[in-house]
Formats: C-alpha cells, sequence, structure tokens
C-alpha cells in the first residue's frame, strides 16, 4: 500500500511557470534516481543539446539533493530524502534549487515541495512515566502528562490518546494554543492508600495514518500522603533574549519556585516537562538550583526562538508550571558567499560592449542589516558587474577589448554585509582575451639600400629585412616574398620566405645595369600585407 502511496505521490507531481520558476512535489523517503518533473519538457529545452548545453542543476546549501538526467531532461532525486529531518516543526517542506543553463546565461529556479508519509510513530520521550497524587487529592482533580512526539505532518501527526488500566483514572485531552493537544490524567475516583497504594496505567499515543502507528508509555501512580501547599513560581513566564554566540555552559536564566510547607513537602525540584527533541539537546535545567543551562552552541540561522515549560515540583507531589521563552539574537558570524554559477574562459578581443563574461550568486545566511550583501567589482577594468534578478549579479564587458594590450584579466569580486564590523569574501575570474587579426605587418624600415661588388656568387647574402606583427599566433606569423618586378629582376634576387635573407641568384654585370630596385612583400597568417622597397646599387670590379 506505501508503494502505490509513493507512486500516486510521483504521478501526481505538477508543476506551475510563475515569474520564471518551476513547481513540483514529490513523496518524502523516495530513493535515489526517482522521477520529479520533466523539466525538459516544461522549459521547452531539446533533448539533443542538452549535453552540448552545459546545464546542471545546483541546489541552495552544501548537500545537493536533485539532478538532471542527461538523457531524459527528467529532475530525479539524488539521494534519499526525510522531511522531518530537513523541515522539522515546518507545515509545508519545500526545497529549492535552480537550473544553469551555462551557454545561455541564463537559469531558472525551482521550488521542491517535499510531501509526507506516515514513517514515524508517535513516540514518548520516556517509556516509564511516574506520578504521585496525594490521597486527599479531591476526583475530577487533573495531572499533566508527558507529550508524545510524532514528526510527521498534517493527517500523518498525532491525531489522539487514549489510557487504560483503571477505573480511578480517565484521560482528558486539551488543546494547546499552537493546536497542539496535551494529554491529562484526571481523577475520576478518590484515592485511598490504604487500599491501593500504586496504579498501573497504560497511555496510548495514536497517529491518523492509514494503518495507524502508534506509541505507548506505561504510567506508574503512586499515592501519597497529605501535602497542603503546592510550590509557586515567581513568575508565570521567564523570557530570555541571548546572543547566539552566548559561550557553551552559561546559564540562561534560573527559574524560582517557593513552597510554604516544611521538610520533604517543601522541598522543590524542577524539571522540563514540554520541550521539543532539538531544544532537549540545547538546553539542561538543574533539577535543584532552577539554572537553565546551554549544553550546545546556539546558531541563529538553524533557530531563532525556543519555548520550553517548566515544573516545579514538592516532596508530597503538589506542582507548578512555567514559560520559558527563549530568543536568540543574530551576530554577524556568516561571511558571505561568491557562487560562480557559469563563466566563459576566453573572449574574443572584437566582442561588443556589454557581452556577459560570468553569472553569480551571492548569498549571507546572517539575517537582517547583518545579511544585506553588497557586490562590487575591481576598478581600473574593462569591465562591469550588474544586478540581475534577486540575488544574481552579471559580469560584463564595459567596453572594446585589446588584447595587444592586456592579453589576461583576473577579476576579483568582493562581496561585504552591512554588519558592524563587516565581513567579506571574495572570488576571482580569469578572462583570456583570443586574438583577432587587427594588425598589419610591420617593416623595420620603409626602404633599404644596400652596395654590392659585380661578380658577386649566386646565393650570397645581400642583406635582411624585417618586420613585425602585433598579433599573436598564426595572426602574428610573417612572411617574406618579392612583390611585383620584372621577370629580369626576379631572376637575379630571392628573399627567404621565413628569415628575411635577401640573396642573389644569379651574377651581375655593372657594365649591363648598377642598379636595381626590389619590391618586398610581408605577409601574416591572417592576410594582412606590408610593402618595402630594396634599392641594390651595383659597384664595379676590373674584370
Amino acid at each position: 500500500r506505501r508503494q502505490r502511496v509513493l507512486l500516486w505521490g510521483v504521478l501526481l507531481a505538477a508543476w506551475e511557470a510563475t515569474w520564471g520558476q518551476l513547481r513540483y512535489s514529490v513523496p518524502e523517503e523516495m530513493p535515489k534516481g526517482s522521477f520529479v518533473g520533466d523539466v525538459a519538457k516544461d522549459l521547452g529545452l531539446q533533448l539533443p543539446a542538452l549535453s552540448d548545453s552545459g546545464i546542471r542543476v545546483v541546489s541552495e546549501g552544501r548537500m545537493q539533493y536533485f539532478a538532471l538526467h542527461g538523457k531524459t531532461g527528467h529532475l530525479v532525486t539524488a539521494e534519499r530524502i526525510d522531511r522531518e529531518q530537513l523541515c522539522e516543526n515546518l507545515r509545508q517542506c519545500v526545497l529549492r534549487c535552480e537550473l544553469i543553463v551555462e551557454r545561455e546565461m541564463k537559469f531558472y529556479e525551482i521550488q521542491v515541495e517535499i510531501t509526507d508519509i506516515n514513517d514515524n510513530a508517535p513516540n514518548f520521550k520516556e517509556n516509564e512515566l511516574e506520578e504521585r497524587i496525594n490521597e486527599m487529592t479531591s476526583p475530577g482533580a487533573r495531572f499533566p502528562l508527558a507529550e508524545a512526539h510524532d514528526p510527521d505532518s498534517g493527517r500523518n501527526s498525532l491525531q489522539s490518546y487514549e489510557l487504560s488500566g483503571d477505573e480511578h483514572f480517565s484521560l482528558a485531552v486539551q488543546t494547546g494554543p499552537g493546536g497542539d493537544q496535551r494529554p491529562e490524567l484526571v481523577l475520576a475516583k478518590a484515592l485511598d492508600r490504604e487500599e491501593t497504594a500504586f496504579h498501573e496505567l497504560v497511555l496510548r499515543a495514536i497517529d491518523g495514518g492509514d494503518p495507524a502507528r502508534t506509541g505507548t508509555a506505561r504510567i506508574r501512580v503512586t499515592v501519597a500522603d497529605a501535602n497542603d501547599n503546592a510550590p509557586v513560581f515567581s513568575q508565570a513566564e521567564y523570557t530570555v533574549r541571548v546572543p547566539e554566540d552566548l559561550p557553551v555552559r552559561s546559564v540562561l536564566v534560573t527559574v524560582t519556585a517557593t513552597d510554604a510547607d516544611e521538610g520533604l513537602n517543601g522541598h522543590v525540584k524542577y524539571s522540563l516537562r514540554k520541550i521539543t527533541e532539538k531544544a532537549s539537546q540545547l538546553f539542561r535545567l538543574d533539577s535543584e538550583t532552577g539554572a537553565l543551562t546551554l549544553l550546545q552552541s546556539l546558531d541563529f540561522e538553524e533557530g531563532d526562538s525556543y519555548e520550553l515549560e517548566v515544573q516545579a515540583r514538592d516532596g508530597g507531589d503538589l506542582f507548578d508550571t512555567a514559560k520559558v521563552s527563549i530568543t536568540v539574537t543574530d551576530i554577524n558570524d556568516n561571511v558571505p558567499e561568491i557562487l560562480l554559477r557559469s563563466a566563459l574562459t576566453e573572449i574574443s578581443e572584437d566582442s561588443p560592449q556589454g557581452t556577459v563574461v560570468a553569472l553569480l550568486h551571492v548569498q549571507d545566511r546572517d539575517s537582517g542589516t547583518n545579511g544585506e550583501v553588497r557586490c562590487t567589482l575591481d576598478k581600473d577594468v574593462p569591465f562591469r558587474l550588474e544586478s540581475s534578478q534577486g540575488s544574481y549579479y552579471s559580469v560584463v564587458t564595459a567596453k572594446e577589448l585589446d588584447r595587444e594590450q592586456v592579453s589576461e584579466y583576473n577579476l576579483v569580486l568582493t562581496a561585504v554585509d552591512g554588519g558592524d564590523p563587516p565581513r567579506s569574501g571574495t572570488v576571482q575570474v580569469r578572462v583570456n582575451v583570443t586574438d583577432l587579426n587587427d594588425n598589419a605587418p610591420v617593416f623595420s624600415k620603409s626602404a633599404y639600400e644596400v652596395r654590392v661588388a659585380e661578380n658577386l656568387p649566386a646565393g650570397s647574402l645581400l642583406l635582411q629585412v624585417r618586420a613585425t606583427d602585433a598579433d599573436a599566433g598564426s595572426n602574428g606569423r610573417v612572411t617574406y616574398s618579392v612583390g611585383n618586378v620584372p621577370d629580369g629582376v626576379r631572376a637575379l634576387f630571392t628573399v627567404d620566405q621565413e628569415s628575411g635573407e635577401v640573396r642573389t641568384m644569379g651574377p651581375l654585370d655593372f657594365e649591363e645595369k648598377s642598379k636595381y630596385t626590389i619590391g618586398l612583400e610581408a605577409r601574416d597568417g591572417g592576410g594582412l600585407v606590408s610593402h618595402c622597397k630594396v634599392q641594390v646599387d651595383v659597384t664595379d670590379e676590373n674584370d
């Protein structure tokens, strides 16, 4: 039956696209890889393009509860999810994640509601309860009993109590201010210690699941002699405000109650009667002094308030109760985080102004001004920071880039919160500027002149020309060649395409021609060309 319920919950998982959000629901405790929603269909993403678009799912916090199935485009569970562990005391449990589309520099918010299943039975903190009731107590008197705890929600949570075992007692259930059920033991028939000194009862707590789950506690009632004064607390409610960095073992408050009786009947002991499982790990009440002590460090981000119910009971088992309200105040103990959602590793120098190079998400777990974050980018760089939706920022180009001036940027982004003193976090983004063939070769001279003697052997070096190109890679690689010259000149001279060395290819004859003009050409890998002239003066030999 449970499998049918889980399957039905998956089939009913629905989505809604409102303000760019997707919303699904899935039952808790589903195995890893379970279907949550068809993200590709709901966003209109093409399946063949999923693997090439750099699409991934990022969850808030350190734990990643969801993943994207690359072949189907389905959002699936990445871990088994326990609703009670994640959303204790919350009516609605919603996990948030984001779908990042790196190629398009886009993101989509996804909300997944974790619905409850009846996987927890009601549980009493103590299975053996002790009550002491004076034999002079009048019928109709009521005695608060320990409450059961069921972490499930809705109908699956605790619904009712039952009592069995003795005609002297009945059960009443009161509804607390928060809607919680508070069982009370009601004395239905007068007690006689000489007739029966002990009464054994069984208290059952029942939830509303189908089938229902139950938890039991045994109650041992001890009939005591008369005690005519009950303890009285100095306050009906104790209110405490403490910072979240309060040292462990500190005393938060000391509750006090007085009893007018003497001896054992006037000796008061303190205990915690109503406390959550989480609060029981944080606080301890000294039964003799009434001092409430901190056992573990507080964290405002995990819990900002706690309500406890304390009881003062004398040796004759008369008691009084009081409420302790603890408010935890925030301190600036969290550093702002800058999460790099997507970034380009390189960008062409001809990219237009406003090109997005990085997508960032800024967060601070503190509250109020301590959690207000301002993000800045280094000055004197051709980039600027733009605020996107919510706490997202984009790093975009502020002007045209020039690789020949700066080929690489290490951008430092800083997030500063509003605390006093403020805390900050940084992240670096490295951007390489790729080359565009925007520079032609440049000869060291526009015209060269050389004097040589006639009758030099073929292959003699006349001079070496040199041209440079500011571009990189093949765009900056220069080759040389002879330009548009008469065939007669071309037959006498050559230039090495790599080194630029100009050599003779045949003998020169002063009597035939004493001056030559050679046009040379320098060409880079991108096809840009420059020219120069070389004048060769031939000197006469006595030949």
